[in-house]
């Protein structure tokens, strides 16, 4: 007899997903519109452009084969990881187009707003949170539920940028890359509604085998090398070219360091004195993400390097003790480690960040700008925990069919295998 895997989602995921393609189709023709550029054969036209192009290119790769190869680390998990992942962010890309044009955008007079490539480079940023916040709850959940939580994920990151940018008067590229705490803490409190029993303390497929961590290591790879372009793609040209290439150099130079730190906590935390590939996958781009929240205050190598070696020697010491600790005493599960990868070092960053900008100020001055950087942080975990957890328990009803503990991890649940088909 065939073994019970996860209810069929017939009756849902294509439901689900075609009424949110004709539900976006239409909001595209009556609110959306192509940018156009009357001289684009110009040359002093043409190279903003052709830069911004390649920004986009390599923020595509990142989200769609960096996040795609690094989610395949779990044995048998890999088609899950990867085909969830361009399922949701191929979805969410185009929810973040109209969300950030209806609330960050200018319109015209027919109440229509462009799409350029900085939107869709924007919008790629905020699917970019939907995945980091996928990978707090990776494994144990079907992809109706995948699809309704990205969504939410990213209605509740550009409601946060409108907040800061309207009430706080936040810089925009600031209150977009505070995306790695929004979708981190965001995941983990979703995680943590619906937490199962049946995971604890580890599942017995959620491990991974060397054909498995290659592949994730190829993820990570593409996002280490694309990462400069991540950071420094919104950087307005206005504050000059010296300010793009600034940020660039530093990104490299903070993930430089991490990997080595991350190499070498890995071997010093480890009882036989090994290397394990996990956490060097995930820790080596902790540099990354909180040299990207402090960037525009970062103007010296060496403080790009000091951030870089502290975001990776708290990521992966947090790899090795907090994720068991995290599981036994708040009864939360962290797949991906989200809140090693994401989180804690962009919350260094962001410590980074008001550090460096007191030190340049003082008086009044300091004391505002110490104020209003508190206040940024706070709205934005306010936030994403409360719509983190109204998440969770939406997702919690039984409508959507999760699949049974034993079931978690496991491909099968949702795909098929012809060669392990029973023939009747």
């Amino acid at each position: 007899m065939a073994p019970q895997y996860a209810p069929s989602l017939r009756s849902r995921l294509p439901l689900v997903a075609f009424l949110l393609e004709t539900i976006f189709i239409l909001l595209f023709v009556f609110f959306v519109k192509i940018e156009q550029f009357e001289q684009i054969d110009r040359e002093s036209d043409s190279k903003p452009f052709i830069s911004s192009y390649a920004e986009f290119q390599d923020i595509h790769v990142m989200l769609f084969m960096g996040f795609g190869f690094l989610a395949t680390f779990l044995v048998r998990y890999g088609f899950s990881g990867s085909g969830f992942n361009v399922l949701l962010a191929a979805m969410a890309v185009q929810w973040a187009v109209l969300m950030n044009g209806f609330l960050l955008a200018q319109r015209n007079h027919r109440g229509k707003f462009n799409i350029s490539m900085k939107s869709v480079i924007e919008a790629e940023l905020c699917a970019a949170s939907a995945l980091i916040a996928m990978g707090a709850v990776h494994g144990k959940t079907n992809p109706v539920q995948l699809l309704l939580m990205a969504l939410v994920e990213v209605t509740g990151f550009v409601v946060n940028q409108w907040i800061l940018r309207t009430l706080l008067r936040a810089d925009a590229v600031y209150c977009i890359m505070l995306l790695h705490i929004f979708g981190a803490l965001f995941g983990v409190m979703v995680s943590w509604v619906l937490y199962r029993e049946g995971v604890e303390p580890v599942h017995e497929k959620e491990k991974t085998d060397r054909k498995t961590g290659l592949f994730a290591m190829f993820g990570t790879l593409f996002l280490w090398m694309f990462w400069p372009s991540f950071n420094s793609a919104l950087v307005n040209p206005r504050m000059g070219r010296g300010m793009k290439l600034t940020v660039i150099y530093g990104t490299y130079l903070s993930l430089a360091v991490s990997v080595v730190m991350a190499i070498s906590v890995s071997v010093l935390s480890s009882s036989k004195g090994k290397m394990n590939m996990v956490h060097i996958q995930s820790s080596a781009l902790s540099g990354g993400v909180a040299i990207g929240v402090a960037m525009t205050a970062v103007h010296t190598p060496w403080v790009a390097m000091t951030i870089g070696f502290c975001a990776s020697l708290i990521s992966a010491l947090g790899f090795r003790y907090m994720k068991n600790h995290m599981l036994f005493a708040f009864e939360c599960h962290d797949t991906c480690g989200v809140l090693n990868v994401h989180a804690i070092p962009g919350i260094l960053g962001w410590f980074a960040h008001l550090f460096l900008r007191l030190t340049n100020n003082e008086g009044i001055i300091a004391v505002q700008f110490a104020v209003h950087h508190i206040c940024v942080l706070l709205i934005t975990v306010c936030v994403s925990v409360v719509m983190g957890v109204v998440t969770g328990l939406f997702l919690k009803w039984s409508i959507w069919r999760p699949q049974q503990d034993r079931k978690c991890f496991d491909d099968q649940a949702f795909w098929e295998f012809p060669n392990l088909a029973v023939k009747k």
